[in-house]
């Protein structure tokens, strides 16, 4: 059992894992609900609904990161997402607001206006100064597994051995972010369904994900409506969270600690029934 994990006022220590984190995309075109909260009240609303639905999380994010997505500067960023955390913590102050971005202004923005975790897709990679903000805050970081960007990174992934090279890449990202000061105990690993991965790629991560509890960290997964869902049932992505319940059950049973979704009613309710029906067994998250 992993030590608890401090997030904003909370002290998460893992009995009622995995934890639902609620998606809140300000962005007009992310792949599945772009366009539908654009607005700060359009934000309240569905952080409403997203908390009443059972999120403990509320990821907000100002720019998307679909495969061939074009980056959002800046200014813009800032301006899409710092009026929704200024107004989700007023408004909901229990809540615990994860900034969703790879940018160091962005994120020092975002913390200082109530935000209490950075969930970066990047790895640090593409700002690392991003990591002064880490060290400032001392807030959870959620360290992202991606191959290239969003511009290229479906362009033929390819790995000669993909789960060997993930544990490196989580290797030398974790001993780089500690190095720079950041704590270690403030890590939450994530294997980026989805971000230079083809089907079979995302496959073999979800069957294989208890081979990153040896990073003795957190393990976040974000695999709502994804294409590896859509190629398996067939349908497009506002018709997937069906398949996604799936996924979360499956991933429930190797022991993940959180779920980034974006209907957290369905996942919650499955999860709970699966659970009762197994005994509320321990099952090592």
């Amino acid at each position: 059992m992993l030590p608890p994990l401090q997030v904003g006022k909370y002290s998460l220590d893992w009995k009622d894992c995995p934890y639902l984190m609620g998606i809140i995309n300000v962005t007009p075109d992310s792949f599945s609900d772009g366009g539908e909260a654009l607005t700060v009240k359009q934000a309240l609303e569905k952080a409403e609904a997203l908390l009443a639905e059972g999120a403990l999380i509320l990821d907000i994010g100002g720019e998307s990161t679909r495969p061939f997505a074009k980056p959002v500067p800046e200014d813009e960023e800032i301006k899409r997402v710092i009026p929704v955390i200024k107004a989700i913590r007023e408004h909901f102050p229990e809540a615990i607001i994860s900034i969703d971005t790879y940018k160091a202004k962005v994120a020092e923005l975002a913390l200082s206006k109530g935000a209490d975790m950075v969930n970066d897709i990047s790895g640090a990679q593409y700002e690392p100064k991003i990591v002064d903000v880490l060290k400032d805050f001392n807030c959870p970081y959620v360290l992202m597994h991606i191959k290239g960007t969003p511009q290229d990174m479906q362009i033929n992934p390819h790995y000669d051995n993909l789960l060997e090279e993930m544990k490196n890449y989580f290797k030398e990202r974790i001993d780089w972010l500690t190095t720079k000061g950041v704590s270690f105990e403030k890590i939450i690993i994530d294997p980026g369904i989805g971000f230079g991965k083809t089907f079979q790629h995302n496959i073999t991560i979800l069957k294989n994900l208890k081979e990153f509890k040896e990073f003795n960290r957190p393990l976040l997964l974000g695999p709502s409506r994804k294409a590896f869902i859509g190629e398996i049932i067939q349908k497009p992505p506002k018709e997937r969270d069906a398949g996604t319940v799936g996924v979360a059950l499956f991933s429930y049973l190797q022991g993940v600690h959180f779920l980034r979704v974006h209907r957290v009613s369905l996942v919650k309710d499955a999860l709970e029934t699966f659970k009762y029906l197994l005994g509320n067994r321990e099952l090592g998250c």
